[in-house]
């Protein structure tokens, strides 16, 4: 029997090898899909057991050594805070480009979940207790709506409630990775300034990683940070772009802002898809 690490980065099985081969043929698994059975020592792609060897010709051994611990998959790649993933190409014009695409395609949705989400954050409608209220709900909240730009972007089926997913199994994290991001962020404004701008910029994909691949906070912070700091201005940049055009949408017509919201948190989100997602790995999904 096998356990398989889906697209989810969750563990699925036990399956028997008839149902791995039944995956293999419908394409839901590949020679990369990370498997692990009671002969194994740990996790190791599907491609390298002998007894597929037949349905994934010309696979590589795995190497002698054991994976680095708690890996996350991340479409066939294991990722881990330990260990800064491959390079990447990001385009701040090509990101905002595919993120008003996107908001046009889908404008009620993505422009009425990023309003709604804005009013709740503020904390407005509470008397007395907004501030308190925004603390708790931001982090959850921008954790949610981010997952729903993601479906979107990668096509799969999306209701107007998935933007409080992040007031699920991922809330304590998502809390925390807020809580602690603006507290050190504002502790480096004061402090020193620029160290608070390069932690602004640098844990950008932290709520995404937590709420996509179910990583705890600090190990999302980590790997957000280590990711963007390989490009650090070119994310800086997009970042002040967004900021730039969130004020155009202020100053031309108020009701612009909740449209440049939207807009920026679908160029976010494709940004994250170049960086944590290359282009030419295909999603391997497990039913």
């Amino acid at each position: 029997m096998y356990q398989v690490i889906g697209l989810d980065g969750r563990e699925y099985g036990p399956a028997g090898a008839d149902q791995i081969r039944q995956w293999a043929s419908e394409g839901r698994v590949n020679g990369r899909t990370r498997v692990k059975s009671q002969e194994t020592s740990g996790w190791i792609p599907l491609g390298s057991l002998p007894e597929f060897a037949d349905i994934f010709p010309g696979a590589v051994p795995p190497p002698p050594s054991p994976p680095p611990p708690a890996p996350v998959e991340v479409r066939g790649q294991p990722w881990s805070a330990t260990d800064v993933g491959p390079d990447y190409r990001i385009g701040i014009g090509e990101c905002i480009s595919r993120g008003w695409k996107l908001v046009m395609q889908n404008f009620w949705l993505l422009v009425g979940a990023s309003f709604l989400a804005g009013v709740i954050i503020t904390g407005a409608f509470i008397p007395y207790l907004g501030f308190l209220i925004s603390i708790v709900v931001a982090g959850p909240m921008i954790g949610g709506v981010f997952l729903l730009y993601l479906r979107k972007i990668r096509g799969e089926p999306v209701i107007f409630g998935d933007m409080f997913a992040g007031f699920g199994p991922s809330f304590g994290s998502l809390f925390a990775a807020h809580v602690v991001s603006m507290i050190l962020v504002l502790l480096g404004l004061i402090l020193f300034i620029l160290p608070g701008i390069y932690l602004l910029v640098s844990w950008t994909f932290a709520l995404p990683l937590i709420i996509d691949r179910k990583m705890d906070f600090w190990e999302a912070m980590e790997l957000s940070r280590k990711m963007v700091t390989k490009h650090w201005w070119k994310m800086f940049g997009l970042v002040i772009v967004l900021m730039l055009l969130g004020l155009a949408g202020l100053v031309v017509f108020f009701v612009g802002v909740f449209v440049a919201a939207a807009v920026g948190q679908a160029a976010l989100a494709h940004a994250y898809e170049d960086i944590f997602i290359p282009r030419h790995e295909q999603p391997v999904v497990i039913p």
